[in-house]
């Protein structure tokens, strides 16, 4: 849902909107956008999702795994809040004190009905051109999870991953994680 499609809205007027248990809001191409709260079941899996990363980052010492709600402000007209964040140890310093301030090495977006388009289009779109060197959707109704490479031509399908698979990453070397456990 879009705020206002009139107006367009900075990262300074962003930060000054009023936080909501019930709604998450994103800003893109200076767009105020509201999204409902996730469902139980989005949260089971991004909650497990999550786990499964944060270890493999921990264990591996690659970096930090964030989850939402966290702003990733990606340009001055450009907050974005995805559902998993990761940002390899090499580049720590684009988190602050109040937001991840450029583009992480890793989005994952779990696909909602009221932001599954935005999330297919827009996201994708703002998140190649932002650098986000890898880029997950993950598809609760199918139960599969389609891990996008960045290349110069934008972002190419590395693989999609059926529940009977074990997900893989050309970004998180030697990960294996059985969908099954995580729908």
């Amino acid at each position: 849902m879009v705020v206002n499609p009139h107006i367009k809205f900075t990262y300074e007027d962003y930060k000054n909107v009023p936080e909501s248990e019930t709604k998450r809001y994103e800003l893109l191409g200076g767009e105020l956008l509201m999204a409902p709260a996730p469902i139980p079941y989005h949260q089971n899996i991004s909650r497990r999702l999550f786990y499964s990363l944060y270890e493999h980052a921990r264990e591996n010492d690659l970096g930090e795994v964030y989850y939402s709600p966290i702003d990733v402000v990606l340009s001055n007209e450009d907050v974005v809040q995805p559902d998993i964040v990761f940002i390899s140890k090499d580049r720590l310093s684009i988190i602050r004190e109040e937001a991840i301030h450029g583009a992480p090495d890793l989005l994952i977006e779990i696909l909602s009905p009221s932001t599954a388009e935005r999330d297919r289009t827009l996201k994708k779109t703002l998140y190649a051109r932002s650098g986000v060197k890898e880029f997950w959707i993950v598809d609760p109704v199918t139960k599969a999870i389609e891990v996008f490479t960045l290349t110069p031509q934008g972002y190419q399908l590395f693989k999609r991953f059926e529940v009977s698979q074990m997900l893989s990453s050309p970004l998180l070397a030697g990960m294996e994680i059985p969908l099954s456990e995580i729908f």
